[in-house]
């Protein structure tokens, strides 16, 4: 297609593992970035947005497919694309001016063309008077309004832009993205087409043509979304809510089953599953929203997200939790408690401790794998490194850490087994 910036095709990226196996991270990726388009990727952490936008930037290489940029394939970082990170990466040393200049710099050119871009990028996005500050006199807004400036001022074809309002406050996050939407809409940024990558749904709705929806392990597109509405949007049009609420639904949507591409090592016991993180208290929290009125046991997850203030990803990882322990199901962008779930939000403390052990043992292959250890010990100890190694056959150190994490929060919870953070050993102290 003539007016295609990019193309994406059969794109794949797997990387080692310690055991020497491949980890698949993005599978089968396609997606075509046309001129005037704003491009959302969106999907949980872990489903590999970020990764696809180092292989478009020529920061990787992908294992298998191909990323072709204006008719020739990536093989390196490539001029014309640029990109504005979560983090604000301003060198701290530096003021606002000379930040903006780095990029120039790199192009090879003239002192005072450098200087001018740098001015006029400074002025286009509102930092007119701040060109000797340096980083840290400005307010978080204002040093991720700066790298916007270093991105723009290189007249990239392409802007990159990886969840570069998250860590800003939500009225901070709210005017960047209306003043770069507005610039945008008013022709007045250099730049043809952008992708951007978010968790945040409405934040998709509000500034995207067209929403990639990932799922997790491996990242893959389950679905592209067009959204047609007219600039500017607003949150409470039924409109958008329909669209917010669609994908709501294609994010907690079931996948297909396939098959294992690794044999299991531990058949039957399942613990090479990632945990998700989260606490007991936080586990506790939702059952009891969920439960509580107006709700009654059933409600839609826009809403109560909404309701609870949690953005899209913790609200999916505590759902995801209860959803593994049996508290609740998750299904065509609800979450419904079960009988479990139920009892759990009547109960009392101790029999909510009782009722969380029942679940966990029954449903989490990994505390039932350390309990068994546990009490087929002569001491009924185990060291924390005999379950790290064997969770580490099966996923990075990362993922390793994380959900030992998560099993033994959730074990204290429930007394199931106890951890000594000081000796890093397990033990069957106080077992209910």
């Amino acid at each position: 297609m003539s007016d295609a910036l990019l193309q994406i095709q059969s794109c794949c990226q797997s990387f080692p593992k310690p055991d020497g196996e491949e980890l698949l991270v993005l599978n089968d990726i396609n997606l075509t970035l046309k001129e005037g388009e704003i491009v959302g990727l969106l999907g949980r952490s872990g489903s590999g947005k970020s990764t696809l936008l180092r292989l478009i930037s020529g920061l990787a290489r992908p294992t298998a497919g191909s990323v072709v940029y204006q008719g020739q394939p990536i093989t390196g970082p490539a001029p014309g694309i640029a990109m504005v990170f979560q983090t604000f990466a301003l060198f701290p040393w530096l003021t606002v001016l000379e930040n903006v200049q780095l990029g120039l710099e790199a192009l090879g050119l003239p002192e005072a063309e450098v200087r001018r871009r740098a001015l006029a990028g400074i002025d286009l996005i509102g930092l007119d008077g701040y060109e000797s500050a340096y980083p840290r006199e400005l307010s978080g807004g204002m040093r991720q309004r700066v790298g916007f400036a270093r991105a723009l001022v290189v007249h990239p074809n392409i802007l990159l832009m990886d969840e570069p309002f998250s860590a800003l406050d939500v009225l901070t996050a709210e005017t960047l993205r209306t003043d770069f939407l507005d610039l945008w809409m008013e022709g007045k940024l250099p730049i043809k087409g952008v992708i951007l990558v978010t968790h945040n749904i409405e934040e998709a709705v509000l500034m995207c043509d067209r929403i990639l929806v990932f799922s997790r392990n491996p990242g893959q597109i389950t679905e592209e979304i067009k959204v047609d509405l007219t600039h500017p949007r607003n949150r409470l049009d039924p409109a958008f809510r329909d669209l917010v609420e669609r994908i709501y639904v294609a994010l907690t949507a079931r996948p297909a089953a396939t098959p294992r591409v690794a044999p299991d090592r531990f058949p039957g016991m399942g613990i090479e599953m990632t945990l998700p993180r989260a606490s007991a208290n936080t586990l506790a929290g939702l059952i009891e929203a969920v439960a509580g009125a107006p709700y009654n046991g059933k409600a839609d997850l826009p809403v109560i997200a909404s309701a609870l203030q949690m953005e899209v990803d913790d609200l999916f990882t505590v759902a995801e939790a209860l959803q593994l322990l049996r508290f609740a199901e998750i299904e065509g962008g609800d979450i419904r408690l079960t009988d479990a779930g139920k009892q759990f939000a009547e109960g009392g403390t101790d029999d909510r401790k009782k009722l969380f052990q029942r679940q966990l043992l029954a449903h989490v292959p990994l505390a039932a794998h350390i309990r068994r250890v546990l009490q087929e010990r002569a001491n009924h100890t185990a060291p924390r490194s005999r379950f790290r190694d064997e969770l580490e056959d099966h996923m990075t150190a990362d993922s390793a850490r994380q959900t030992l994490q998560s099993v033994i929060a959730w074990a204290r919870f429930s007394e199931a087994f106890a951890y000594d953070a000081r000796s890093e050993t397990f033990s069957l102290e106080n077992p209910t």
